[in-house]
């Protein structure tokens, strides 16, 4: 069977550097799986190549107030139409400062974004089992530990293996 490359873009916002962080990890998940190759792009240094080119997009943002940060937010009603992103599959991650404080509703509003640009979105849900991952992973700081780390490239790698199944 030939196998083609696949290419995962991970786009970021990180004020304080968490999220850059949560990033590298999915990365990291994501290289565990045969033929995929993964870009980290914070959105102000945007690759606009090889954003084109992939065939899933993951994208994640720290949350304030409730919501993504508003460079986030700008940077989907303004930038993300220039990228082709019809018929990508398409995540999302959130960090935050407190359990409560609203990252599952940032990253709906980045999922609703994605839907919006016409993305398949995509998270495996409860279909792998334990641990399940809804809508996306969520880092809580300051309580970021091993497990949390594993659990963002736990959904890298699924993301992954999801872009292989529909792309390759």
């Amino acid at each position: 069977m030939n196998h083609q490359e696949i290419k995962i873009a991970i786009l970021y916002y990180s004020k304080s550097g968490n999220t850059k962080v949560m990033a590298e990890h999915i990365a990291n998940g994501c290289k565990q799986v045969n033929y995929v190759q993964v870009k980290l792009m914070d959105i102000c240094q945007c690759d606009a190549s090889f954003l084109k080119e992939s065939q899933c997009v993951i994208i994640g943002t720290p949350t304030y107030y409730t919501d993504m940060a508003a460079e986030m937010k700008v940077w989907l009603d303004h930038e993300s139409g220039k990228y082709n992103l019809a018929g990508k599959l398409g995540g999302a991650f959130a960090t935050a400062d407190f359990t409560y404080g609203g990252a599952e509703l940032a990253m709906q509003g980045i999922l609703v974004h994605l839907m919006f640009r016409g993305m398949m979105v995509y998270s495996g849900g409860n279909s792998y089992g334990n641990p399940p991952i809804h809508l996306g992973p969520v880092a809580i700081s300051p309580a970021i530990e091993e497990s949390t780390y594993q659990l963002f490239s736990l959904y890298g790698k699924r993301m992954a293996e999801q872009t292989c199944k529909l792309f390759q």
